[in-house]
Formats: structure tokens, C-alpha cells, sequence
């Protein structure tokens, strides 16, 4: 979808408005903005709960800043549950910030979803939404959105619904994110089992007694210390196979 005619997005300049660390509201230049930890930023809009609404507001608990995070949606949680699952992730934050420009016409602002910092450093503006919602001035938003992360540096993606299996499989995983599913001794036992590929329930069965064995399974496979074969493919199921990071083609 195209950039409705009559918008010039062109030589784009952006303000940034956000929430700094002490509480109080700063607007400025994008391009003074590019250093800003926006992972740890608090959002500049309420996430509001009404009876009646469309959208389902919420507070997500990720493992990997231990801290909870807004969504607006429940595509929203899902991709921010994918988001908590990637091992390339180190930050996250909500309604990191507000955009604004003028599109030639008038000023227009615009508060992307999701600001994530990979561990390698790197910054990636993130914006849900499935792919039949997206209007006109939804596009304009995006592009917008984009250009702006271009000029300081960072990635964006639009992101829309998540493949099903995928999403299924980290859904039930992620029951098991919170360390408190660490089993330590079971832990060390499937690392050795696991060392050599082998089905998921007998070698939890192997390790010891399930009740023990099966948490510290699922919570290292969601660290993806153990890695399952064809997530996005196929259910977890009790003849997965399961593996080490870098066995076997795993």
C-alpha cells in the first residue's frame, strides 16, 4: 500500500517526545535522540482497561528484563511474547515515544509499539498490525516511522499476525519462563541427556522424576539452552527431539 498522494515525506524531520527517567515529559530533535535508552523508558500513553472495547489492554511479565510491559492488543502480547523469547533481545519498552512531523499538509504524530535493544547494541522500532486493519493513515504512519529510524540509525518492522504453530509452542514454553522453573540438579541432568538429540519425554523421564524434570525442560528450552526441532512446524509433543545448541544441526 502506497503513501496516500499529496504526502511528502521526503527531507523528513522528526521531534522525538517521551518520558525521561526523572518523570517529566522532553521533546526533542530525533537526531539528539539516538543514544536515549528507550528500552527502559516509561510509555507515554496510559494502557486503559474499558467494558465494551475492541482492543484488550495488558501487562506482560518478561523474563528478559524481569520487568512488565504494555500491550494494547492481543496480537500485541503475542508478538511481545516472541519478543521475550528471542535471544537476540536484551530490552524491550512500550510506547517508547512519541513521532512528530508534518506530512506537507498538516503535523501528524505517531507513538510506535514497541522499542527492542538487541544484545549486539543495535535498535529496532517495532509496530503491530495485522495486515487487513492497516488504513491509509496507517501507512503514512509507518513510512513515516520508517525514514525516522533510518535517520537515526535503528531498524523498523511492521509486524503483523505470527505464525500459529510458532506462536502456540512459545505460548505453552513461556508458562515456564520465570526462573523459579529451574530445577538445578534436574537442569545439569538434561544437559548431559540432551547432549546426544533425543525425544522430549524420555529423556525427561530419564533425567528423573517429572514433577522435577519437565519444568527445568521447558524453562530451558525457552532460554534455548536445549533447542526443539521444527517449532514453527509442528507441536511440542512427547517424541519432539530435543537437543544442545549446535548438535546435530540444532
Amino acid at each position: 500500500m502506497a503513501v496516500p498522494a499529496g504526502v511528502d515525506l521526503a527531507g523528513l524531520y522528526v521531534e522525538l517526545s517521551y518520558v525521561d527517567a526523572v518523570q517529566e515529559r522532553r521533546r526533542r530533535p530525533l537526531l539528539d535522540c539516538v543514544t536515549a535508552r528507550f528500552e527502559d523508558a516509561a510509555p507515554v500513553r496510559p494502557f486503559r482497561w474499558s467494558r465494551g472495547e475492541r482492543h484488550f489492554s495488558g501487562w506482560y511479565w518478561a523474563a528478559t528484563t524481569g520487568q512488565h510491559v504494555g500491550f494494547e492488543s492481543w496480537l500485541e502480547r503475542d508478538r511481545l511474547l516472541l519478543m521475550d523469547f528471542d535471544p537476540r533481545v536484551a530490552g524491550i519498552a512500550s510506547q517508547p515515544f512519541w513521532l512528530h512531523w508534518h506530512d506537507g499538509l498538516r503535523e501528524r504524530r505517531h507513538a510506535p509499539d514497541y522499542f527492542v535493544r538487541r544484545v549486539d547494541g543495535s535498535a529496532v522500532v517495532i509496530d503491530v498490525r495485522a495486515d487487513e486493519r492497516i488504513e491509509p493513515k496507517d501507512v503514512e504512519a509507518f513510512e513515516a516511522t520508517r525514514v525516522a529510524c533510518t535517520q537515526a540509525g535503528w531498524g523498523f518492522q511492521r509486524v503483523g499476525a505470527p505464525e500459529a504453530v510458532l506462536l502456540a509452542n512459545v505460548r505453552w514454553l513461556s508458562r515456564y519462563r520465570h526462573p523459579r522453573c529451574l530445577h538445578r540438579t534436574a537442569a545439569d541432568r538434561l544437559r548431559e541427556i540432551f547432549a546426544t538429540p533425543g525425544p522430549l519425554l524420555p529423556g525427561a523421564d530419564a533425567a528423573g522424576d517429572r514433577l522435577a524434570t519437565l519444568p527445568a525442560l521447558f524453562h530451558l528450552l525457552w532460554l534455548q539452552e536445549l533447542v526443539a526441532q521444527d517449532l514453527s512446524v509442528q507441536l511440542l509433543g512427547p517424541r519432539t527431539m530435543v537437543g544442545r545448541v549446535g548438535r546435530d544441526g540444532h
